[in-house]
């Protein structure tokens, strides 16, 4: 299997295999804390939870922190990504072990979530220096295949973290805070599994090592519109368009992700407990998904080209997502969960690969964050379009179609792109 003879040639690299065992003790902790808010807020059982609820929630937790990205990528040019790693990861830990205490205490609910958004905002700074330093493990020959397999298995690990954060909470009643200090315990391993490697490593090369604090923050505007004006220069300009295709994209996942939490908690099942294991099997087929995408992505993408590939996944969900949809029962939606996996993923290794290989190593961190911020900017406005046109069992047939026509715009674009 062509998949599993890439991972053996990519494991013979030392420093990759150490990246990557970050990657997989940081997102797996992502995943198990991520349940265990999303339980908190969604599938409490005293809790009648709402889409303008949910997109409420996604809003306090995704949008203040995308302010934090444009420092992310400044810093992540200027400070060394392994001890990011190190610090942000023993960080997180701490500040998850607040939140799982604050569960269980009697505090107003913005006390909570001021919480959970300091944990998510250190994330930042890790996923989008764990994007930056895989050029500087892996040659340039193979960065492709690495992009599949290395983000991926991320995003594997993450969603084995949301599967074992799932168990905990069936098995155990009200294990929300249980939940949440296991992720903390993921996270100090995170941090552990850095020091391995060496300090000077992840880089960035550049001149302006480890400046005062001040003297950073205070340049960031500066810096982050030249990092924008060195993607916008012609030689990426491909780069510019898989972003914009991303962001799109991005847009649809978090428009349906808010449809998919409602029709799990309301209109698919009778409790909440029930909810929560169908959801449980979604996210479970969404991971085949992406584990799909990491196998066909090099082998596509090295014949089609990676922005080709990008406009066929957004064409493949364009017509497969209504049919699916429609039906608003479980069956198809478990199998919309994998072609969505599938289609997201595809065009995000395919457009992390497009950004690596174009953009030059002094701005990856900045590059990348801006990449993040838009990430989150259109999760969340979709989050609150999905509020706007939802129901509150979450069968909505103009959402559904909404999200379609968007699909197929970005396969037009991005194919006409590439044929110019």
């Amino acid at each position: 299997m062509a998949v599993v003879r890439d991972l053996r040639v990519l494991l013979r690299f030392g420093n990759f295999r150490r990246l990557l065992a970050v990657r997989l003790l940081s997102q797996g902790a992502d995943g198990v804390y991520q349940v265990g808010l999303a339980t908190y807020v969604v599938f409490s059982p005293e809790k009648q939870t709402s889409a303008a609820a949910i997109a409420s929630a996604m809003a306090v937790l995704l949008l203040p922190y995308s302010l934090v990205g444009p420092f992310a990528g400044v810093l992540l040019d200027r400070w060394r990504r392994r001890q990011v790693f190190v610090y942000g990861n023993v960080l997180r830990a701490v500040l998850a072990t607040v939140t799982a205490l604050l569960m269980v205490s009697q505090v107003p609910d913005w006390l909570f979530y001021v919480s959970a958004l300091c944990v998510t905002a250190v994330n930042r700074f890790v996923l989008a220096g764990l994007s930056a330093s895989l050029p500087r493990v892996v040659d340039k020959e193979r960065l492709v295949v690495a992009n599949s397999l290395s983000p991926t298995a991320g995003t594997l690990a993450a969603t084995a973290g949301g599967g074992l954060a799932f168990v905990v909470r069936l098995a155990v009643a009200d294990s929300d805070a249980a939940v949440v200090f296991l992720g903390a315990a993921l996270y100090l391993c995170g941090a552990l599994a850095a020091l391995r490697i060496p300090r000077e490593l992840l880089g960035p090369d550049t001149g302006l090592m480890q400046p005062r604090l001040g003297t950073a923050l205070s340049g960031t505007a500066r810096d982050l519109a030249a990092g924008i004006r060195h993607l916008a220069a012609p030689p990426r300009r491909e780069a510019a368009w898989a972003l914009g295709a991303m962001t799109l994209m991005r847009f649809c996942y978090g428009a349906l992700s808010v449809m998919v939490l409602m029709l799990c908690r309301y209109a698919l099942t009778s409790s909440t407990d029930d909810g929560l294991a169908l959801l449980g099997v979604a996210l479970g087929l969404s991971g085949a998904g992406f584990f799909a995408a990491a196998v066909l992505t090099p082998w596509t993408a090295g014949r089609l080209g990676a922005g080709r590939w990008i406009a066929v996944c957004a064409a493949t969900a364009a017509v497969l997502e209504p049919a699916l949809g429609l039906p608003f029962a479980t069956a198809p939606l478990l199998a919309a969960a994998f072609v969505l996996g599938l289609t997201t993923q595809g065009a995000k290794i395919s457009t992390d690969t497009i950004v690596q290989s174009s953009v030059d190593d002094g701005f990856r961190g900045r590059v990348f964050s801006v990449y993040d911020v838009l990430f989150n900017i259109a999760f969340v406005g979709a989050a609150g379009v999905a509020s706007l046109m939802l129901p509150p069992d979450g069968r909505s047939v103009v959402l559904v179609f909404t999200v379609a026509v968007i699909y197929g715009a970005v396969a037009v674009a991005m194919a006409r792109f590439e044929r110019r």
